[in-house]
């Protein structure tokens, strides 16, 4: 079981410290509302990470794997990531973006980084693909070396990894917000946003080669 979590933790951390959509959102939250960010992204992900291991596990990665999926994933994942990425391009340039004081710590905002964190790891076609395809080889792996144990623990070793990095990540851009001030802060949310408009826009381009 240690070789098991270990091995899972290595693979996890391979994606987790990959530059995507994901990142880029923690990044802009941890300024935005501080260190909690990367802990609620981290749950919303996770457990998109469990609802998929079911589905696998239930005999839906074909559907995932097929041509017709990673087309309306790609196509609404994009314009999702398109939207969100406006509104931030927007806000920096009308200068309605903040650094908060102090982090609101309201249930319903809560709610919204953890939803967030699931929606924007949805709209990305390779990680669903990456779940279709690697992923269920490895729980098949785990599957017949423990059984349903194997895959709990192969799922909370893969999870660490993401936990791990998002927080840590979280926690240091808290750290050095305070620093930042107003003007060069805008600049970065934009900056952000706009690398969000880039993720959604080769998406959705990766999107019609399915067609």
């Amino acid at each position: 079981m240690v070789y098991l979590f270990f091995s899972a933790l290595t693979v996890g951390f391979s994606g987790a410290m990959m530059p995507g959509s994901l990142l880029t959102y923690t990044l802009q939250q941890s300024l935005k509302t501080g260190a909690r960010a990367g802990v609620l992204i981290s749950i919303g992900h996770a457990l998109l990470e469990l609802g998929l291991i079911f589905l696998i596990l239930l005999g839906l990665g074909a559907v995932l794997q097929s041509d017709v999926a990673q087309m309306v994933i790609g196509l609404a994942g994009g314009a999702l990531l398109i939207v969100m990425g406006i509104q931030m391009v927007l806000g920096a340039a009308r200068g309605t973006v903040r650094i908060h004081a102090e982090d609101d710590q309201s249930k319903a905002k809560n709610y919204k980084l953890a939803l967030s964190g699931a929606l924007i790891s949805a709209a990305n076609p390779y990680f669903l693909l990456w779940w279709a395809v690697i992923g269920l080889g490895f729980i098949m792996q785990s599957y017949a070396a423990l059984g349903t144990a194997g895959v709990a623990v192969y799922y909370l070793g893969h999870i660490a990894a993401d936990f791990i990095w998002y927080v840590s990540i979280s926690a240091l851009i808290a750290k050095t917000r305070r620093f930042i001030k107003e003007k060069p802060y805008r600049v970065l949310i934009g900056a952000l946003g706009g690398l969000l408009v880039y993720f959604g826009v080769t998406f959705i381009v990766g999107a019609f080669g399915y067609f």
